[in-house]
């Protein structure tokens, strides 16, 4: 019973961290494409900073509200 027990939060942990991991990269597809217009250079340029983060965090915040509207649907 245990072991199963065991298993069930190995199971969730790497669902987590699958998940994680996809919205990584999604995060950086879309704020990329989003934020850098040109070539980059050695570094990103202020508003090209400004940009990635903001658009990181709107991306992640959208994705806390999603979430919390689902699991308050379950």
């Amino acid at each position: 019973m245990e072991n199963s027990a065991e298993l069930q939060r190995f199971l969730e942990q790497e669902k987590q961290k699958a998940m994680v991991s996809e919205m990584v990269g999604k995060i950086t597809n879309v704020c990329w494409d989003k934020c850098i217009t040109s070539t980059p250079g050695s570094k990103f340029s202020s508003s090209e900073s400004t940009c990635l983060t903001n658009c990181a965090q709107r991306y992640v915040e959208m994705s806390v509200l999603i979430m919390k509207r689902f699991q308050s649907m379950q």
